[in-house]
């Protein structure tokens, strides 16, 4: 009987990956005949289990989706992954998404071996969110788990994109910029596209299979990340830092973006990579040091717009301002900001 039990779990555990497995391939994973596996997948379906049977020579089983969700089995490095994945989920921008995976999660973690939630509070605490995360539109959950079960099922989709049809092969759902994008090759304009998934609605999958095509250049993080970057005008950048190197480079990162050489008179030049100008501007007001921009003129114009704004934000002043408790002169309020640019 406990034979039997191991097998039924290893049997079960073998269906949740999502696939079509044909029972001969289940005989020889399982080292039983094929009548004990068709014993075995009746057994499962007594038990609740949703297990849906192909014929013919291409045939087989596959776990589909049933009235009510049965148990899961995982395997240590996936159970990490999902209780990983869960804390990442509490703080991406889905709507509705942060309360349930707080809840999952408190479930998970309550069944973990002590090993293995020592090994997800190690991840976590090693891991820190980007201090430039800013708010995005939300996306839709169920349209997030329907792409991704399309994925996983190799099916083609359809869905609206701004008021407009698509028809197309899902391949992966990528986070980028704090906001999440699906790649898929589009089968209307016969290319590679990306789609922001807080812009698409009414997904449906069509039901027929998706072909296996390989990625452009194989990366699939650095693909969806270079279209995105085509999809608004970047710039590279010239900007005299007052400050030695040593004293900027890990306000922009290790290791910064571009070229940052230390010049004769103790400023330091950055030759910034091409980038959106809202990006630019992002960094050098993170940088928090006097600078000097030499081009391109489009960011100076930006730049100053951006100083516009700001000084016109302060140039009025704040009846029963709730910090001082009184109205604060428009010179108080200026003396805290300075904004120079050099433009052309």
């Amino acid at each position: 009987m406990a034979d039997a039990r191991a097998r039924l779990l290893s049997l079960l555990s073998l269906l949740q990956t999502p696939r079509l497995w044909p029972g001969t391939e289940l005989a020889h994973r399982l080292g039983v005949s094929g009548r004990t596996v068709r014993r075995d997948i009746d057994r499962l379906r007594e038990l609740g289990y949703p297990v849906h049977a192909e014929q013919g020579g291409f045939g087989g089983y596959r776990l589909t989706a049933g009235t009510a969700m049965p148990p899961l089995l995982l395997e240590d490095d996936e159970a990490v992954a999902v209780a990983i994945g869960l804390r990442t989920a509490a703080s991406q921008p889905v709507a509705g998404a942060a309360e349930a995976a707080v809840r999952a999660l408190g479930k998970l973690l309550q069944v973990l071996p002590a090993r293995l939630r020592r090994r997800v509070d190690t991840l976590a605490s090693s891991t820190v969110a980007h201090p430039f995360s800013v708010a995005t539109p939300s996306v839709d959950p169920d349209a997030l788990v329907l792409t991704a079960a399309a994925i996983a099922n190799h099916e083609r989709l359809r869905f609206q994109y701004r008021d407009e049809g698509r028809h197309v092969e899902p391949s992966a759902l990528v986070t980028y910029g704090q906001r999440w994008y699906l790649l898929a090759f589009d089968l209307d304009r016969d290319d590679w596209r990306t789609f922001r998934l807080d812009r698409m609605t009414q997904p449906v999958p069509t039901g027929a299979r998706a072909s296996k095509r390989e990625i452009p250049g194989g990366d699939i993080g650095a693909f969806v990340a270079s279209r995105t970057m085509q999809m608004a005008p970047t710039y590279p950048a010239d900007v005299v830092i007052d400050a030695a190197a040593a004293d900027v480079v890990d306000r922009l990162g290790t290791p910064p973006p571009g070229t940052l050489t230390d010049q004769p008179d103790g400023t330091c030049r950055w030759l910034a990579p091409p980038d959106t100008l809202e990006w630019h501007a992002l960094r050098l007001a993170s940088i928090g040091l006097p600078f000097r921009l030499g081009g391109p003129p489009e960011l100076a114009a930006h730049l100053r717009s951006t100083a516009a704004l700001f000084q016109a934000a302060t140039a009025k002043p704040i009846r029963d301002n709730p910090f001082t408790g009184q109205v604060d002169p428009p010179e108080r309020l200026l003396a805290h900001v300075e904004i120079v640019t050099e433009g052309r």
